[in-house]
């Protein structure tokens, strides 16, 4: 049987037969869909590189509600599917409850770095260091003074993103107003582009004329609203710029791509617990540039963020995450 691509829903999983191929991999998505042109979309392009590159096949869950996500992960387990991926800090009472059970199993949680267990994988980012390049394009970019920052469930990892956002904003000018909206406190917060469309025209009413996105799926609202509107955006995760050319100004790439194609490939042999962090330092933070964006990064902005860049990896200049107190020194939630 082969499971390349194979998506299971509920009823799928639990018609699952017991043979499963050992030591083949198995990637679970979070809540928001696969194809969100986001945080999950980069996870499935780093498991299609494996592919393209071993010639491996993997098995995929879309977890679409709450209640499957232990369900699946469990059934994965059951299957013989090694190392698994899990997406997302909402998933860690997801493996801290499955991972013990299925001690030969190798499993890998991304966007969370606190659990305790010995056969798990966590693999953190360092959003605000990219969210702060991309704070520093929004300002020199911005005509009006003011910009905007839009995220998706109001938790402490999208305030990590805001944070470093305003922190790169106001480097470059004190006085620029930062504007920052939450979509929601629940999950669907991740996969609402209506109101990730509204919160943007807000902004823009606000003055906003460059409005950042750190929001899943509702992002491709917020996107979709700035260039209705003839301002600039900025996507997340994935390189987002090609979906609006010529107004998006830059993507924050948060490399989820790269860390799924770790994991694929050291497989269970070489597989490391523990935790690991992706930033500037090695590439899993990033800004994108392409032929989409080309003509709106002059060349004076370039300098400026490759230059910041450069400070933050040498240590000297620091961009203070949100999680050491809780609070950003230059943003009020």
């Amino acid at each position: 049987m082969t499971f390349l691509h194979k998506m299971l829903g509920g009823a799928a999983v639990l018609a699952l037969s017991t043979t499963a191929a050992l030591a083949e991999p198995a990637l679970m998505y979070d809540l928001g869909g696969k194809f969100d042109k986001s945080f999950n979309e980069a996870a499935y392009n780093g498991a299609t590189r494996w592919v393209e590159e071993t010639g491996g096949t993997y098995r995929e869950v879309e977890v679409t509600a709450e209640a499957q996500r232990v369900q699946f992960a469990t059934r994965l387990a059951e299957q013989g599917f090694n190392p698994i991926v899990v997406l997302g800090f909402q998933n860690a009472a997801t493996v801290e409850e499955v991972a013990p059970k299925y001690p030969d199993t190798k499993f890998a949680i991304i966007d969370v770095g606190w659990l305790d267990i010995p056969n798990l994988r966590q693999i953190t980012f360092a959003e605000h260091e990219g969210s702060y390049l991309v704070g520093m394009m929004a300002a020199m970019a911005s005509e009006s003074g003011t910009v905007g920052f839009i995220g998706g469930m109001d938790v402490p990892l999208i305030r990590h993103f805001a944070c470093g956002y305003a922190q790169g904003a106001k480097a470059v000018n004190p006085e620029i107003n930062v504007v920052a909206n939450m979509t929601g406190t629940t999950p669907a917060a991740w996969n609402d582009p209506v109101k990730g469309g509204e919160l943007t025209k807000a902004q823009i009413s606000q003055g906003a004329d460059v409005v950042y996105a750190a929001a899943g799926g509702t992002g491709v609202g917020v996107l979709q609203a700035a260039a209705d509107a003839d301002i600039l955006s900025i996507g997340v995760d994935s390189n987002q710029n090609h979906l609006h050319p010529g107004k998006v100004l830059t993507s924050m790439l948060k490399r989820v791509d790269n860390a799924v194609f770790d994991v694929f490939s050291k497989g269970v042999d070489g597989f490391e617990p523990g935790v690991t962090t992706m930033g500037l330092d090695n590439d899993g933070v990033g800004y994108a540039l392409d032929d989409n964006n080309a003509a709106l990064v002059t060349d004076e902005m370039k300098a400026a963020v490759d230059a910041a860049k450069a400070e933050i990896v040498a240590g000297n200049l620091n961009v203070v995450a949100y999680y050491e107190n809780d609070s950003c020194p230059v943003l009020d939630f």
